[in-house]
């Protein structure tokens, strides 16, 4: 069963990716979190995400395009990536979410993905 991994991080984490002291700790943490994904043969796909200033959001109110540039609401954590992994059930995913490193700091959300519609 296919379930997504969702990492949600705080303001420090994501200030963690550029800082010159804390960058190798964070980004060594992430790598070595994808190795273990992959070597395992569980990752299907996923990609770590821009901090949330660079995001922009679309809304259809009324027929009309409303779009909004970030960051949005004043929130503690955002998202910052997302993996999909194919594990036999729900307590294999936690056990992945719990090796994650944004649960360290900030949370992991599992939820299982939708199959394709065929």
């Amino acid at each position: 069963m296919e379930y997504a991994i969702l990492a949600v991080e705080s303001e420090e984490d994501f200030s963690d990716r550029t800082d010159e002291q804390a960058s190798a700790e964070y980004w060594a943490a992430w790598a070595g979190y994808v190795a273990a994904l992959r070597e395992s043969g569980v990752m299907i796909t996923g990609a770590g995400l821009q901090p949330p200033f660079t995001a922009t959001t679309v809304r259809l109110r009324g027929g009309s395009a409303e779009v909004q540039d970030g960051p949005f609401a004043d929130v503690k954590e955002s998202l910052g990536g997302v993996f999909v992994i194919d594990v036999p059930d729900l307590d294999a995913a936690l056990e992945w979410a719990s090796r994650c490193p944004a649960a360290v700091r900030g949370s992991v959300e599992v939820r299982p993905v939708i199959p394709p519609m065929t």
